[in-house]
């Protein structure tokens, strides 16, 4: 299954997107979720839109909108309208001029997160920007924004602008999300003029784990049924009592053997808190250094629990601990890990130095390795 950014809608005409590069066998490809590709060199990220023009009878300006209630969260009952009402003002257009080999321009969703003009969105919307955007709710004009630090391995970016008494939407405490409840959805997809698109859903599942089209690894994911399309990079995924409970981020699509409906990602809030007390501390436009174990992993077909090593890098931390090819690994610091996509986001959400336990089950038992983290080298093919 096709897991991906909703690709950016890009000006009419535009050619359809590809569905997205394919992940390793058994593996979901994640689309990141919406950067909005406005001009034909921003290649695969274009969006083909296809707008009904119909004759229906336009609706009459002065009818109220429908009202459609949101469930009861610790005793709060909001509707989506006031949920959008009470959100909406936090919640920015990120442009950016792109270039990566070309040159193009995108549009993603940003969250205000300090009333003097942080900005949360996710790296693959600013990640090849030469130059950042944002338009606050309610201005015409845009304005120009600093990256201040990237975190490409959790696909989260800091962005700062000059600001003061900004509108600051408020986290929902860790924990607080639960399977069936309802979330909206805000954001500014496929680009279209006015205020931000706002979509309703629920919570689909919990404690996902992707990889995704660059080869990151995205754990903690909220699923959701919520619609999520191109342009929604970067925008809030709210529950009923106004609180941000994620980050959109990927959204999967079908391909020619696997239907995909109504499946889409955000990072849960309890990540986005931790990596933004990260991004804050790193220094300006520096990405964050990722944990290296040293390993390659393959998908049990067995239908067991864990990821099979299959290669060990020569003098790499899991060569001198002891680890060998063949071992299944289990955890990871007490994680679980179901599969590849669980060891390599465990491994890449630590830093270099960190200690961890390894677990794995080596001909039938249990052994615990206590591995201290090298830095990932930059080009490395050795996914951990």
């Amino acid at each position: 299954m096709p897991v991906m950014p909703p690709p950016a809608p890009g000006v009419q005409p535009r050619p359809p997107a590809p569905p997205g590069s394919a992940s390793r066998r058994g593996w979901p490809v994640v689309v990141i979720a919406g950067v909005a590709a406005l001009a034909a060199g921003f290649g695969g990220a274009l969006l083909g839109v296809a707008i009904d023009d119909g004759d229906d009878e336009p609706a009459d300006a002065g009818t109220p909108a429908t009202v459609v209630p949101a469930r009861r969260v610790n005793g709060e009952e909001l509707s989506v309208s006031e949920v959008a009402a009470a959100v909406g003002p936090s919640v920015v257009t990120i442009s950016v001029d792109i270039e990566a080999g070309v040159t193009g321009e995108a549009v993603g969703t940003g969250l205000v997160v300090s009333p003097d003009g942080e900005i949360l969105t996710n790296a693959h919307v600013v990640a090849d920007a030469s130059e950042i955007r944002v338009r606050l709710a309610g201005d015409t004009e845009p304005t120009e924004a600093q990256l201040v630090a990237l975190d490409v391995g959790n696909d989260l970016a800091l962005l700062k602008i000059n600001g003061s008494n900004l509108p600051v939407a408020p986290f929902a405490p860790a924990g607080q999300v639960a399977l069936g409840d309802e979330v909206v959805a805000i954001g500014f997809a496929l680009d279209l003029d006015g205020d931000p698109s706002v979509t309703l859903g629920i919570v689909s599942a919990l404690d996902r784990t992707l990889i995704t089209q660059n080869e990151g690894a995205l754990d903690g994911l909220i699923q959701t049924d919520a619609a999520i399309s191109s342009g929604n990079s970067g925008g809030p995924l709210v529950d009923a009592s106004g609180r941000v409970v994620g980050i959109n981020t990927a959204v999967a699509r079908s391909d020619v053997s696997t239907a995909a409906t109504n499946v889409g990602f955000a990072i849960a809030i309890e990540e986005v808190d931790a990596v933004l007390a990260t991004l804050r501390e790193q220094g300006e436009g520096d990405p964050r250094l990722e944990g290296f174990l040293g390993v390659i992993l393959g998908e049990r077909n067995d239908g067991g629990q864990g990821a099979v090593i299959t290669r060990i890098s020569e003098d790499s931390p899991a060569s001198e601990a002891g680890l060998e090819t063949g071992d299944v690994v289990i955890s990871v610091d007490e994680s679980t890990t179901d599969g590849v996509a669980g060891v390599i986001a465990a491994v890449r959400d630590r830093e270099p130095g960190d200690e961890v336990e390894v677990v794995v089950v080596r001909d039938g038992e249990e052994q615990r390795f206590s591995i201290v983290l090298a830095e990932r080298p930059p080009d490395s093919s050795v996914p951990d």
